[in-house]
């Protein structure tokens, strides 16, 4: 079976190897592929692993000995899955592999919001505390995070740790989720609808799909709704917020900050509205990276084409339609 990895790198930059995958096929595995290349170095693949490498209809078309995709991530909005369907070819993803690495990740973005640690070790090393008059100084104010409310938009895997991290600083949680679930699990939530949530709010964190639907729905309207206090975390899809409207937001003061993963193009450009904007905090898509969870991933990755070999396909996000 020939088996082609179009954007291997971030997977394995060197220190998660591809010997899963490489048992179970002949491999070819690209670092990176753009767009023009796509069709070139797919066209013999039988299975292709793609996590950013969009696979339009039009691709898709022109692969011919394509039986099987997996993603390389666990949102799939990169492969037309209904044209793979339409073709007969399953899609699997990678679900809850870095749930941990994520909602480690939303705490370290709002740790850095509320403690200032990185700020302030930029300060003590440009020499500010050898030349501070008192014992102790602080570069803007600091916020304790037993005693506020965290809401959490989108209750699956990555929202429930969210939740109990958040829970473990005492923080009161509340929810909105599209569809409440039965067994929301041991951490003590509320849901509330979208609007109450945000106005309640003292961090939202985003930890919801990305859909048609919901693409840019914090929008002006929305983060008018937040305390000015109140702090935005987005480890989910950058495309889920309107990016002038937040970058407006918090340079009038409507809300006190930011702190983010993901935007709405990758890598980010350099007029994105955000990068000039006061009091947000950026990570480079990395929430998900962690070797542990990288290891997961890949272990995942080599059980999805297992099973496609096996004829009972896993963790599929299409349904073949011959």
């Amino acid at each position: 079976m020939k088996i082609v990895i179009l954007d291997g790198y971030t997977i394995n930059p060197g220190d998660n190897p591809w010997t899963p995958v490489e048992a179970l096929g002949e491999c070819t595995i690209y670092d990176r592929t753009p767009p023009e290349l796509v069709v070139e170095r797919a066209k013999d693949a039988e299975v292709i692993l793609t996590s950013k490498v969009k696979l339009t209809g039009a691709v898709l078309e022109q692969l011919p000995r394509l039986r099987y995709i997996s993603l390389l991530a666990t949102g799939y909005n990169n492969v037309d899955v209904t044209a793979a369907a339409e073709r007969g070819i399953p899609v699997a993803n990678v679900p809850a592999y870095s749930t941990e690495s994520v909602a480690q990740t939303a705490f370290a973005l709002l740790l850095e919001l509320t403690t200032r640690v990185g700020q302030h070790d930029a300060a003590v090393k440009a020499g500010e505390w050898v030349r501070s008059q008192d014992h102790s100084f602080w570069k803007g104010s600091l916020t304790e995070l037993d005693g506020l409310v965290l809401g959490i938009v989108g209750y699956g895997a990555i929202g429930r740790a969210v939740a109990r991290i958040g829970h473990a600083f005492g923080m009161t949680v509340v929810a909105h989720a599209p569809r409440i679930p039965a067994d929301p699990g041991p951490t003590p939530v509320r849901f509330l609808p979208l609007e109450e949530l945000f106005a309640m709010a003292d961090v939202v964190s985003l930890n919801c799909p990305q859909t048609p639907e919901n693409t840019g729905f914090v929008n002006a309207g929305l983060l008018a709704r937040m305390k000015p206090g109140a702090f935005l975390l987005n480890v989910a899809r950058g495309g889920l917020v309107s990016e002038a409207d937040l970058a407006g937001a918090l340079n009038r003061g409507v809300i006190a900050g930011a702190g983010l993963d993901v935007v709405a193009v990758e890598p980010m450009l350099a007029d994105n509205p955000l990068l000039g904007a006061r009091n947000v905090v950026f990570t480079p898509h990395l929430a998900w990276a962690s070797l542990a969870a990288r290891r997961r991933l890949m272990g995942i990755v080599a059980a999805n084409i297992s099973s496609f070999i096996a004829g009972a396909p896993a963790n599929l996000v299409n349904t073949p339609r011959r």
